[in-house]
């Protein structure tokens, strides 16, 4: 019979947060996701032994756990979490103010009842640490000391350790003797991780494949005017071709994964999916014998639209004596995954995931052939947005894969052992998002990175081929040139340019400038003033605008004049995105406005009108009572059903055309001049919610905008 192989690859991976100088780790992400992630996402493959899956452990992430288990690495968010809240300077409880609400809202703060609360006091403090400070005691600041830390960890410490369940189950007023236990419990965890992958790559569950050692893009390594195939004309700094650079960070990834876990890896997940005939022939010529990408080059590879046929199969790459194993994962199924399904039960989300994979491989099972499909994606950012960190979700999943014969979950070798591959003798460019280089360089920001990294790179060259070597000393030298292979990582041009957004991008740039002045430093050689200065050109615009006066538009689902909605509110969607770079949202902004009887709401869409699929728009509504009304309004342009249990016909009002537009009555959801209104819009398009609105929490009408219009 023939079978669907399904390969998840989980990839692992946080930039490289150390100074190497001084020592300490600037952001505490390694330590939050070793708690949140690491851990769980391969222990829960203990109870389906059956599943086999492949993981990619990024060594500068390994490099850092192993920092942190071994007692050697300190981060100022753990020095501040962990020291009496009372002995705390007026800067260090600002410093907690400010970062210890970096998280998610709906699914780690709001889980905890005691967070909720102080969250709300911060938010009525205008989130201005400063305003707070006065406004937590000492006994609300242990409390948040402790939940901040407490909220990232893991599913299977939260339901299973006593000694973090009784946290939990206390929630609040905790004691300094239950703050100093969690701090030791977080290392306990940290000294978990790195065994369990261990444990399972002996017993042949998973496969551990890497990553270029500091996360670097490989091609633009290779020569960075590479970028000019996938998208020409694009702006592009000075060329940077160091293509040896390449080799030492993949033969480092080799080395260090061969060290840590006992077995050199197979395959390479090349930093973001990013390939180019030159960096898979370096990384045949290391030793890995697959390597993967996505299918959007795949169809730029074929020039072919991409179809399951396609994708569902691997490759063999040939090129002037050097070959290695290519596959190209379904960056729909991953997207699922990612975005789709975290708004969804987790049984229904299961059973469409497999239901889509099946359908999508009807044709290759008809012809007799099994079906490999590579799913591929973050394994630790993906389930913040899920119920309990994503595990209902994976439990579900796995536990109908394994009782599925037609299905088969294998590492990505044991695939690729088991289905012939298509040969090819090129592949094309580019990266899993948009099948281009450009989140990395052509924006002035990334390209201002790129000259400096350019620059510092020719420093070193220059030093070490002059007598000024002989005055340095062997641990200069050698740290110099370890900063600069750490500046060579994607992470930091991932967060240059308008691509994404993090409450940490200022902390990226100034680690990334960091790294560059510790060679110049390290080299003897006087940095330059430049680097001195941020390299973010833009500041970040206001997503939301309060209403400037009354609107009384017509509800007819198109702009019916200039001016109707000229005095409404404005909530713009960020397109940028953060960790995980996300699918381009459908709609662009919503307007909002009252004329004192009714509340006025529109959507527009980033094409410019609506999508000719049929969609269905669900509000989520609460008042000030906290009276909760659940209103669908579904169907194509011109026709649209709306459902509206508890309210009388008249209280809605609903059009598509160009943009969506409803009205709705203040007295039918009961919310009085003056009261405020909070909203949350969620998509649906085939049965999928394909976008929630806005993303975190809920759109929230001030009392002061809809009173002061009210008459």
């Amino acid at each position: 019979m023939p079978r669907i192989h399904l390969c998840f690859l989980w990839h692992m991976h946080q930039p490289f947060y150390k100074d190497l100088v001084t020592g300490e780790y600037k952001l505490p992400w390694v330590r939050l996701h070793s708690l949140k992630d690491y851990f769980g996402m391969v222990k829960i493959l203990d109870e389906f032994p059956t599943i086999h899956q492949t993981f990619n452990l990024v060594p500068c992430l390994l490099e850092q756990i192993e920092d942190y288990a071994a007692g050697r690495a300190s981060d100022r968010f753990l020095t501040v979490a962990l020291k009496p809240y009372d002995n705390l300077t007026l800067e260090e409880k600002k410093f907690a103010l400010q970062y210890f609400f970096l998280a998610n809202e709906d699914r780690q703060i709001l889980r905890y009842p005691r967070y909720a609360e102080l969250f709300a006091v911060m938010q009525r403090c205008q989130n201005n640490p400063g305003m707070a400070v006065s406004a937590f005691d000492s006994q609300m600041g242990r409390d948040l000391q402790v939940l901040s830390q407490l909220a990232w960890f893991d599913e299977e410490y939260l339901r299973n350790d006593p000694d973090i369940s009784a946290l939990v189950s206390k929630g609040r007023v905790f004691t300094p003797q239950e703050k100093e236990r969690l701090g030791r419990k977080q290392l306990e965890c940290l000294r978990n991780v790195i065994p369990a992958y261990r444990a399972a790559a002996q017993r042949g569950q998973i496969e551990i494949s890497t990553t270029p050692f500091y996360h670097p893009i490989l091609p633009l390594l290779c020569d960075s005017n590479i970028a000019a195939v996938s998208h020409p004309y694009v702006p592009l700094p000075t060329q940077f071709r160091y293509p040896g650079d390449a080799k030492v960070q993949l033969d480092r990834a080799c080395a260090y994964t061969k060290k840590t876990f006992g077995q050199a890896p197979g395959g390479v997940w090349p930093s973001e999916g990013t390939v180019s005939d030159e960096a898979l022939a370096i990384a045949a010529r290391s030793g890995f014998r697959w390597i993967a990408s996505d299918n959007q080059v795949l169809a730029r590879t074929l020039e072919e639209p991409q179809t399951p046929a396609l994708t569902y199969q691997p490759y063999l790459w040939r090129r002037n004596g050097d070959q290695i194993h290519i596959v190209f994962r379904d960056h729909r199924l991953s997207d699922l995954i990612g975005f789709v399904y975290p708004r969804m039960d987790a049984g229904e989300a299961a059973k469409h995931f497999l239901g889509e994979i099946r359908t999508n491989c009807c044709e290759i099972l008809a012809q007799g052939k099994d079906a490999l499909v590579p799913v591929i994606l973050d394994g630790e950012n993906a389930w913040e947005n899920y119920p309990e960190n994503g595990r209902p979700f994976l439990r579900e999943l796995y536990g109908r894969i394994a009782a599925d014969p037609r299905f088969s979950a294998l590492t990505m070798s044991e695939a690729l052992a088991a289905i012939p591959s298509r040969e090819i003798s090129h592949v094309f460019p580019g990266s899993w998002i948009d099948g281009t280089f450009d989140v990395w360089i052509g924006n002035a920001e990334d390209n201002l990175a790129w000259e400096h990294l350019l620059a510092a790179r020719r420093t070193y060259d220059s030093v070490m081929n002059s007598t000024q070597r002989e005055s340095l000393t062997d641990e200069a030298k050698r740290t110099a040139w370890e900063e600069l292979l750490i500046a060579e990582g994607s992470d930091w041009c991932w967060w240059y340019g308008p691509e994404h957004f993090s409450a940490n991008k200022k902390e990226f740039d100034q680690l990334y400038r960091q790294h560059l002045t510790n060679v110049y430093r390290l080299l003897g050689v006087d940095p330059p003033h430049e680097l001195g200065d941020t390299f973010l050109k833009a500041g970040e615009p206001s997503l939301h605008e309060n209403p400037s006066g009354l609107i009384q538009p017509v509800i007819d689902g198109e702009i019916t004049s200039r001016v109707e909605w000229s005095g409404s509110g404005r909530y713009r969607i960020d397109p940028r995105s953060g960790a995980m770079h996300s699918q381009r949202c459908l709609v662009q902004e919503l307007r909002y406005g009252s004329d004192g009887q009714y509340i006025y709401l529109s959507a527009l869409f980033t094409e410019g009108r609506a999508p000719k699929e049929p969609l269905a728009f669900r509000l989520h509504i609460r008042n000030e009572a906290k009276d909760q009304f659940i209103i669908f309004a579904s169907g194509g342009p011109g026709v649209l059903d709306v459902v509206a249990p508890g309210l009388p016909e008249s209280a809605v009002c609903a059009a598509l055309g160009t943009i969506f537009e409803m009205r709705l009555s203040m007295s039918a959801l009961q919310t009085r001049r003056g009261e405020r209104l909070l909203v949350q819009i969620t998509l649906v398009r085939d049965g999928l919610p394909v976008a929630v609105l806005p993303m975190h929490g809920e759109l929230e009408m001030q009392s002061s905008e809809l009173a002061a219009y009210a008459g």
